[in-house]
């Protein structure tokens, strides 16, 4: 385990190594799991203002959800995430015609029809934070899945926090990332 600054990072952080391999998983981390991703207070709010302009990036079932007021939703401990389509998929999702799972916020932000982008949790995967006392732990989420992506990452020689060091930097910090990358060096 690893201090920085107000964070706790596992040592997977800086050994595994990962590069998505969308075109192998088809976006899978979108499509599984039991609970949507979770959202800051300040993206929900940015969701819920901003849908509408999402509707020709998402599917027709998931614009329905978001505009039957449902653009997050809270679990049992009041944490908020994305709403799931049938307990399934991100409602924010579109699959495009080779069957890959595309983020619909992520695509209207690169069109420029938002000024935001996907949740830092989803820029973050496989990376997962949890909310601590004092801390926020930063931990490598190890589903098979992401199988291929991990294959890619030592085939490239590409560690997990190199392939995200862009969404770090946005959650963190560049210090935060300066720092990380000198544990590393002390690590190797």
């Amino acid at each position: 385990m690893i201090i920085i600054d107000k964070t706790l990072v596992s040592n997977d952080v800086i050994e595994r190594k990962f590069t998505c391999e969308i075109l192998s998983c088809k976006g899978g981390c979108c499509v599984k799991g039991d609970i949507g991703a979770p959202l800051e207070l300040e993206e929900a709010e940015k969701l819920k203002k901003n849908y509408k302009k999402l509707k020709k990036y998402i599917s027709e079932t998931g614009f329905d959800l978001l505009k039957n007021n449902q653009s997050f939703v809270k679990d049992e401990n009041g944490e908020l995430h994305t709403p799931l389509i049938n307990d399934k998929e991100c409602a924010y999702i579109k699959t495009d015609k080779k069957g890959i799972v595309k983020c619909g916020i992520e695509n209207a932000y690169n069109a420029g029809e938002i000024d935001f982008n996907k949740p830092i949790s989803c820029q973050l995967y496989p990376l997962r934070l949890t909310e601590l006392k004092n801390y926020t732990a930063v931990n490598y989420h190890d589903w098979e899945i992401c199988n291929a992506g991990c294959v890619k990452g030592e085939n490239d020689n590409i560690y997990v926090f190199e392939f995200l060091k862009s969404a770090l930097i946005t959650k963190f910090g560049t210090d935060w990332y300066e720092k990380l990358l000198a544990e590393k060096k002390t690590n190797t």
